[in-house]
């Protein structure tokens, strides 16, 4: 959240604004026009303050046709013809520049996540453990959850398990409202899908015009994310952090697992317009790992796309902030120090030009949204409160830190590649079919048992759809929902109906609550960490920097639900 580099890049000259390959839905307050165009899609970036009818006759002039606008950010998605538009266009005084999206019909790589199911097909194990005793108020997975208590969110709920009126926004791949534990917590009207189905890298539509309808989720991750901050206490399967708020799917990633700007931009600008109280980031946005002002090893088309990527992002964030939006963000899984980065090999991730060597000076590249303004950033621990390996750190970036799984955990003793290392949460039956973890009857196949899938099916229901279906996951994505639970708790107990139809705590309040009441972690002793028991090489070395009040590994500490909301 310490976005050090600010001046830079708002003096950087941001001329253009490179998004999807298809348009999205028009978020609130925006309009669509259409002229004539091409088959090429730029995204156009109007000057602050610019005449709207002079920009689209520019836009119109220079051949392009407005298939979408964001007009709270002051962007068009336009089609036109592949040469000549972006500088056609960028005359205009009104237009502050446009980047070509992509060519349509690339096939990229579908995009990994070897990080957060390492479980699976790695020889992996159920601790033998005795079965644990449900508490009161907790349901009969969540002894399982040991993110709950590393949290003392088990506690906390006894105090405060989080109002309705909260609404928790999930900017991921959507959330599979069928399951039983989410569904008493889903809003069906304030939830929106921003990015539809591409089917050059999501597969064959399923929906009528690529749109999944809300409620749905062929990713699985922002399932599993949504029930670690909310899924209900209903005396089944698991609870989340916060069991009473309000789930709302602000929809921004793929199926495939990619997440681009405009879904994103278009997502956060609606999370402040219709009053969310907290949104959780579970990603980065494609195709670039690290977006550089002007990268010596990138083209100048690169340099303009990611020059614009950092300006927007900047802008959508600062919106949704300023309309009263908590904003947690994971660091990432690449085992780096965030204000030491190393070369980036693996972007672009999409697009016509394959990934290179990208040498990343920290003056002046930045990880999105993470190292956005506002957003809080979360590393990830495994349940002996290690940093986990794959985890990025660093005292830069940092704010907090939360439980995300370590798969490698306990090294040396039986736990060590166990499964219930991992985070459990809840997961959509078709992802689990998919992935041959579930058959056609909803029944769990051996290999979704090994992998340490779970099911439990309310009283009454035969029907296998009605049943939830449970996962472990590892990655600071699991981290980001834990700390975006506590702090719709602390909205909860400390809101009051406020401004911008949200139930009303300033993001700065939530915030300063939320690191003050965190548990301090010292660095370990030595603060240089190998891994290379755990079967990792010394590129996963870490070096832990800093006190015990605020250090690369922990931050400001671990978050503790019970603490902040009966601290202040």
């Amino acid at each position: 959240m310490r976005d050090v580099r600010r001046s830079l890049y708002a003096a950087s000259g941001v001329v253009a604004l490179i998004v999807t390959a298809l348009a999205v839905p028009v978020s609130a307050g925006a309009g669509a026009t259409t002229v004539a165009g091409g088959n090429t899609e730029y995204l156009v970036l109007l000057k602050a303050g610019a005449d709207h009818a002079q920009a689209l006759a520019a836009v119109q002039s220079a051949g392009g046709q407005v298939t979408k606008e964001n007009r709270n950010l002051g962007t068009m998605t336009v089609r036109a013809a592949d040469t000549g538009f972006s500088t056609r266009v960028s005359k205009s005084a009104a237009i502050d520049g446009a980047a070509r999206s992509q060519v349509i019909g690339k096939l990229p790589q579908v995009k990994p996540s070897v990080i957060e199911q390492e479980n699976l097909g790695a020889a992996a194990s159920s601790a033998k453990t005795k079965a644990k005793s449900v508490a009161k108020g907790m349901d009969p997975l969540d002894p399982q959850l040991w993110g709950l208590r590393m949290v003392r969110s088990d506690l906390a709920r006894t105090v405060q398990p989080g109002k309705k009126a909260v609404k928790v926004g999930v900017l991921d791949s959507g959330i599979d409202a069928r399951n039983p534990d989410i569904a008493p917590n889903f809003d069906w009207n304030l939830s929106r899908n921003f990015a539809p189905d591409l089917p050059e890298i999501d597969g064959p539509c399923e929906f009528r015009g690529c749109v999944d309808p809300v409620g749905w989720d062929d990713s699985g991750h922002g399932t599993h994310v949504a029930g670690t901050i909310g899924a209900a206490a209903n005396g089944l399967g698991v609870s989340g952090v916060a069991p009473n708020v309000t789930l709302v799917e602000i929809r921004g990633g793929q199926d495939s697992g990619f997440v681009f700007l405009g879904p994103v931009t278009d997502a956060l600008t609606y999370a402040g317009d219709v009053g969310l109280d907290v949104v959780n980031m579970s990603f980065y946005v494609d195709p670039w790992l690290y977006n550089c002002v002007n990268n010596p090893a990138d083209s100048p088309e690169a340099q303009l796309e990611q020059r614009t990527t950092i300006n927007t992002m900047r802008r959508a964030l600062d919106y949704a902030h300023n309309k009263g939006v908590s904003l947690v963000a994971a660091l990432g899984n690449n085992h780096e120090d965030l204000g030491k980065p190393r070369t980036d090999i693996s972007s672009p991730d999409f697009g016509d030009v394959p990934a290179y060597p990208r040498p990343i000076d920290n003056a002046t590249c930045l990880d999105l949204p993470v190292e956005g303004p506002h957003v809080i950033g979360v590393s990830a621990l495994g349940p002996s409160g290690r940093k986990a390996d794959y985890s990025n750190y660093g005292l830069e970036q940092i704010e907090v830190s939360a439980p995300g799984g370590y798969f490698r955990d306990y090294f040396g003793t039986p736990q060590f590649r166990t499964n219930e290392n991992l985070i459990l949460s809840t997961y959509p039956v078709n992802v689990l079919q998919a992935k041959g973890l579930v058959d056609a009857a909803g029944e769990i196949t051996a290999t979704g048992l090994a992998g340490g899938v779970q099911k439990q099916c309310p009283a009454g229901v035969t029907d296998y759809t009605g049943c939830g279906y449970y996962n472990w996951l590892q990655g600071t994505s699991m981290a980001s929902p834990h700390v975006t639970g506590v702090a719709a708790l602390i909205v909860s107990e400390y809101g009051k109906k406020g401004p911008h139809n949200s139930f009303g705590l300033s993001p700065d309040r939530v915030q300063q609550i939320l690191l003050g009441s965190a548990q301090h972690r010292a660095c370990p002793v030595p603060p240089l960490v190998s891994y290379v028991n755990e079967g990792r090489t010394a590129e996963f070395d870490a070096l832990c920097e800093g006190g015990r009040n605020f250090n690369g590994f922990y931050g400001n500490g671990i978050v503790d639900a019970w603490a902040a909301v009966t601290r202040y």
